[in-house]
């Protein structure tokens, strides 16, 4: 077998629900390391909430924020941080449409108020790994600032969520020439809809692409896993792509492969068929 980079999402993938990953999981990283394929994180978090118990399991590489924000080996590959300008436009934009935002920097998140009230008394749908996560980031206690301290110099994306999907929608008009719009799963009776901005052309794909670049690698020899809409262009540009079980289905129907959820260890017994370690 050709060595392979390996592309993993956290949330919804490698981990559930802000949990640790479990020990089978670790052990299918660090096994297909050893065999020496080359393993990355690839996560719409931001660098500040990836969480040491990720980090410690040992990667080749981080990309974060959904492409905008790529280490190799510990060194900075590619950073786009969004022009302060540019974010008071979309955060204008979406306050207009009674949206709230979350900001995501190289420092840390800020959110608006209503966001976090919003967030904490909805129930997920349980393929929006995205909610999932906000949820237990606000139980666990994680340093989330509330926007009047943003320090306004620029970020690396905006997540909002809304009472209102038509609202969302209306937004578009705005900004969809500059963004593509990541909108999560969502039950018939949601009182919340959620999702993210990501500036064309700059996605986990185009940060799959890059490192390829890096490592001389072709394309086919790429294998990426991901559950929700902020995979989807890293699924589409993979040599092998997985959706985990537990994924989206706009995810699935692209996805050459399904495994299992991530709650029964669905990378780890994927890397296993694949005979990765």
């Amino acid at each position: 077998m050709n060595k392979k980079l390996i592309f993993l999402d956290i949330d919804g993938t490698l981990v559930s629900e802000m949990l640790p990953p479990s020990a089978q999981v670790i052990e299918a990283v660090k096994g297909a390391r050893a065999n020496g394929h080359k393993v990355f994180l690839c996560t719409g978090r931001n660098m500040p909430i990836i969480g040491k118990e990720i980090i410690d399991v040992g990667f080749d590489g981080i990309i974060a924020s959904a492409g905008s924000h790529i280490e190799i080996e510990g060194k900075v590959l590619f950073d786009n941080i969004l022009p302060e300008q540019t974010i008071q436009e979309c955060l204008e934009v979406f306050h207009e449409h009674g949206i709230y935002c979350r900001i995501e920097t190289a420092e840390g998140i800020y959110t608006d108020p209503q966001m976090e009230e919003l967030v904490k008394t909805v129930k997920p749908d349980k393929t929006n790994s995205e909610l999932i996560r906000m949820q237990k980031e606000i139980e666990s206690g994680i340093n989330i600032l509330p926007y009047e301290k943003y320090p306004r110099n620029g970020a690396y994306k905006i997540c909002f969520t809304s009472t209102n999907i038509e609202a969302i929608q209306k937004t578009k008009k705005y900004l969809g020439d500059r963004f593509d719009y990541a909108i999560y799963p969502y039950g018939n009776m949601t009182s919340c809809f959620n999702g993210e901005i990501i500036p064309k052309g700059i996605d986990k794909g185009s940060a799959m692409n890059l490192v390829c670049q890096y490592y001389g690698v072709n394309k086919k020899d790429t294998i990426a896993f991901g559950d929700s809409m902020n995979d989807y262009e890293m699924i589409k540009a993979a040599g092998v792509s997985v959706a985990m079980g537990n994924a989206c289905e706009e995810l699935k129907e692209i996805a050459d492969v399904i495994c299992g959820n991530v709650w029964e260890d669905g990378v780890y017994y994927e890397f296993q068929k694949m005979g990765l370690f």
